[in-house]
């Protein structure tokens, strides 16, 4: 872990432990939020899927060919046999 990271996510877990009344015994799960949050806000945001779905409903969908319907299965007849 970087120094600069760790630094980052010791301030943002004591942020959360003030803001969450001081518990004792929560540094885990302080700590475990503060990475996530670190980490998130360092990757490069991805569209996100509401934008992505509107983008997808402004394409036209091309034009699919209909298949027709299919029946009931039809029962086979006994094939002839043939002396040859």
């Amino acid at each position: 872990m970087t120094d600069d990271r760790h630094e980052r996510i010791r301030q943002r877990a004591h942020e959360i432990w003030e803001q969450t009344g001081r518990p004792e015994g929560a540094h885990k799960e302080h700590w475990d939020q503060a990475t996530a949050e670190v980490d998130a806000a360092g990757k490069p945001k991805a569209k996100s899927p509401k934008k992505a779905a509107a983008a997808k409903a402004d394409k036209p969908k091309a034009a699919k060919a209909e298949k027709p319907a299919k029946g009931p299965a039809k029962a086979k007849s006994p094939a002839k046999k043939t002396k040859g």
